[in-house]
């Protein structure tokens, strides 16, 4: 069989591969938006273990705006003994939840919000266990709906990607190159049948270790860092056309236009980050100094703001890496949703620093700041001698990184 590129694979798939409901574009866009969320694993040229359980996270953003109780939109046929999607029931239950638990305030992008959340440990705790509970049940229905569009993409059975493999057995494992793609596919097999050199796994930063994974070879990792902008939109455009063409029921219409909006809605800062400002406050009233890493000038109680550095519009990040105190003007005035050039995150450098270093002199921020980092970079442990350097290294390469993958107005 020819081999096929990655870029090729991934078009294919999105273009030309049968589909009866959306959990194949839906599927290529949680691989797109997971790559882009941890770029350091670029660096080490390895396989890489994605858990199902991060897709399933972001297919609750991705079909929220679609299971609105009054409104639903369907995503493909839809029969007397099966939904179109096999987690609408447990999805809309959880939507109703939230929607409980927000006074009945609702938008498109709340999803995004509600996993934003759920991922930062010292925020999760806050929600009560009938909704915890509620939103598990959703993980595990979309987890084994997964399986389906992972199994089916491409030609035949496993064409493009291997079954799933808990991440205890990773170890275990040797993944050899498929014959139908080129550098792309690694599948499992056992010490009798191996014909080339094994690669090693590298699982996503926080993983469990009985998490079900699946297994991307380098080269289709890097394919979608790379063409991380066209693989979003070619996803949404082809989700549109796709929900445009379902039948919803007599009398329902819904355009292309219709989807394009509540696929692309953003979230909005809806809960404040009072805890964050209130350790921060505490850490200045003992004297500690801030920075504003855009100004330069030195924070005051009386005016400041904590900057989403990565801004909330662009990706919803709460972790505390993610918040700086800055100066409130500039944040407001300047820089706004904007990502900052390659050369003002430089010169940004010492400022972070100092701020991940104050952070790290405060128990309460030190606990937040070591579980955050550990679920977004690898290697980086709060044991290091050179911590907040560290972790700033980390945070200007992801910041640069989306910027140039996402091509992102910048300041």
């Amino acid at each position: 069989m020819t081999p096929i590129s990655p870029g090729k694979v991934i078009s294919t798939i999105l273009k030309h591969d049968s589909k009866r409901t959306s959990y194949k574009i839906a599927l290529l866009r949680a691989i797109n938006d997971v790559v882009l969320a941890f770029p350091d694993l670029r660096n080490y040229d390895q396989c890489v273990a994605v858990p199902l359980r991060r897709l399933a996270e972001f297919w609750i953003a991705y079909y929220w705006p679609f299971v609105e109780g009054s409104k639903p939109i369907l995503q493909g046929a839809r029969s007397e003994l099966r939904n179109d999607i096999a987690f609408r029931d447990d999805l809309t239950a959880f939507r109703q939840d939230w929607e409980k638990f927000s006074g009945g305030i609702s938008r498109p992008a709340d999803g995004f919000f509600v996993i934003n959340e759920l991922r930062v440990l010292r925020k999760r705790r806050t929600y009560s266990l009938a909704f915890l509970t509620a939103y598990e049940r959703a993980i595990k229905s979309i987890c084994k709906a997964l399986e389906n569009p992972i199994c089916h993409a491409g030609p035949g059975k496993w064409g493009v990607f291997s079954r799933p493999t808990r991440c205890s057995q990773l170890s275990n494992m040797i993944y050899l190159p498929t014959k139908s793609m080129k550098e792309t596919v690694y599948r499992v097999a056992d010490n009798s049948h191996v014909y080339d050199a094994p690669r090693n796994v590298i699982p996503l930063p926080g993983v469990e270790g009985d998490e079900l994974c699946l297994i991307f070879e380098p080269a289709l990792w890097r394919t979608f860092r790379d063409v991380s902008l066209w693989v979003e939109a070619l996803c949404i455009h082809e989700w549109c056309l796709f929900t445009e063409n379902v039948h919803q029921g007599p009398g329902i219409t819904i355009d292309r236009g219709d989807v394009y909006r509540l696929l692309t809605d953003r979230p909005d800062n809806r809960r404040p980050l009072t805890w964050e400002r209130n350790q921060v406050e505490l850490l200045m009233m003992e004297g500690k100094q801030f920075i504003c890493p855009w100004t330069a000038k030195m924070i005051s109680l009386q005016a400041y703001d904590i900057d989403h550095l990565m801004p909330l519009s662009v990706y919803p990040i709460n972790e505390l890496w993610n918040l700086i105190p800055s100066d409130s003007t500039f944040n407001c005035h300047v820089k706004r949703n904007r990502l900052p050039s390659l050369e003002r995150l430089e010169r940004a450098r010492p400022h972070l620093e100092l701020a991940y270093a104050h952070y790290n002199d405060s128990h309460a921020l030190a606990q937040a700041l070591a579980e955050d980092v550990s679920v977004r970079f690898l290697h980086i442990q709060s044991s290091d001698l050179k911590y907040p350097q560290a972790i700033t290294t980390a945070v200007i390469d992801f910041i640069d990184q989306v910027a140039e993958s996402r091509n992102l107005a910048r300041f």
